[in-house]
């Protein structure tokens, strides 16, 4: 994909608007594996070193802005890059290539030539240097910030994302019936995106059946799929570092009646919660909706007792949504989430898991993932059980305890009119 760089920089330039200050990038160094060999872990650059250069083999790289600095040796005013020399040994182990840019060694009298200046320190520390906490803390906000309206060209690459996705759901799908494992499930998913041209999947796959779809982060293990367990799978391909984030549950073998309704009442709140995602919407105001429509589902089933609304003012829908309705995506899941500048963290309960208080705007790339989870921990939990008596069916909720969660998440763009669904070609079935 043709990122534009050099335009990437001169933004973050703009914004972070330095007049003496020296900006570090830190790309962040190798780490060596926990036992005594001379292995180290893979490698991958910080996100924000990436975004502004597009490397991510440079273990110890850092790029540098000098705001008074003129044209450096790539003719780009005020930006320098030191990158690590490449060794024999990495040319005949790896296959490495000598980064262009001004070698290590360089640096320190670079920065020694402006001593006495305030330093700015994004991506990973760089070791030996102290930068201004407070200037830190503001210009990483900014960046942030600018980052979270995606170019044309990631949206592109996220819809890329979103194919190779679609793919590894569809070759799933006969593996879902009784015999079949989690991480059976896991390798055939994963094995289509690589097929398909992916890098490899984004984040951990999540694989939970049966009484293990309850767990928010469930990792496959070897349990074999029973008849008439739910199968909720959270996964998504990787495609230059940008990641697509997806959620469905499926029932091996026919669904139940308590089943069925169960994941009506999820997709219901996930429908709603998508159309709500334009421009200037507060995202906590979905995320609430969201839960209120969730335990209005639960009081028709006879799960939950009262008015939704007060239930949720009282916190009683934690017991079984207690995630957030999502987060941002781009490069690594979650990336760019958070607060709006200005905002601190809202202090209510309600609120303590939602990963992101943005108000949203055009090109932001969003995940909607509400679900019900039936969680033995929470709903066992003896305060929960007393303040919650009055609100809760239990001898209902003590027959389907062990029946799992559901979950439905989609990864959506924000635009100028109603939301795009960039993951809609993935059905959702039972």
């Amino acid at each position: 994909m043709n990122f534009d760089y050099p335009a990437r920089r001169a933004r973050l330039a703009r914004t972070l608007q330095l007049t003496d200050e020296i900006l570090l990038v830190g790309a962040g160094n190798v780490q060596a594996k926990p036992e005594i060999s001379d292995q180290v872990l893979p490698f991958i650059a910080h996100q924000e070193y990436y975004y502004l250069s597009g490397i991510c083999n440079a273990p110890g790289g850092i790029i540098a802005y000098d705001p008074r600095a003129k044209t450096n040796r790539s003719g780009e005013d005020g930006w320098f890059f030191f990158v690590p020399r490449v060794t024999d040994a990495d040319r005949l182990w790896e296959g490495r290539q000598q980064l262009p840019g001004q070698l290590l060694g360089e640096f320190d009298s670079w920065l020694s030539a402006r001593a006495g200046r305030k330093v700015i320190m994004l991506g990973a520390p760089v070791a030996g240097i102290s930068a201004n906490a407070t200037r830190t803390a503001e210009a990483r906000d900014a960046f942030i910030h600018g980052r979270r309206q995606k170019e044309p060209v990631e949206i592109e690459i996220l819809r890329r994302c979103a194919q190779k996705t679609a793919a590894g759901y569809a070759s799933i799908l006969p593996c879902l019936k009784p015999g079949f494992t989690e991480r059976r499930i896991q390798v055939e998913l994963e094995a289509e995106y690589l097929r398909r041209g992916a890098n490899k999947a984004g984040y951990d796959t999540i694989v939970g059946t049966g009484p293990n779809s309850a767990i928010l982060h469930c990792t496959p293990s070897d349990r074999a799929l029973r008849e008439g367990d739910f199968v909720l799978i959270d996964s998504g391909a990787e495609l230059d570092r940008y990641v697509i984030d997806v959620t469905r549950t499926y029932v091996a073998g026919k669904p139940t009646v308590f089943q069925q309704d169960l994941y009506q009442i999820v997709l219901n709140a996930q429908l709603h919660a998508i159309a709500l995602c334009r421009p200037g919407v507060e995202w906590k105001d979905i995320h609430l909706s969201a839960a209120v429509e969730l335990v209005s589902g639960l009081v028709d089933m006879g799960l939950m007792r009262g008015d939704p609304g007060l239930l949720v003012e009282q916190d009683a829908h934690l017991l079984f949504f207690p995630n957030g309705i999502g987060h941002m995506v781009g490069l690594g899941v979650r990336d760019a989430s958070g607060l709006d500048p200005g905002r601190t963290k809202d202090p209510r309960p309600a609120l303590a898991n939602l990963r992101m208080d943005l108000i949203l705007r055009p090109g932001y790339v969003v995940t909607v993932e509400p679900g019900i989870y039936l969680i033995p921990s929470l709903l066992n939990r003896p305060e929960n059980r007393e303040r919650f008596d009055a609100c809760i069916n239990w001898p209902l909720v003590e027959c389907v305890i062990d029946v799992g969660g559901v979950r439905l998440e989609d990864t959506i763009l924000v635009t100028d009119g109603p939301p795009e669904n960039l993951t809609r070609a993935i059905p959702k079935v039972m």
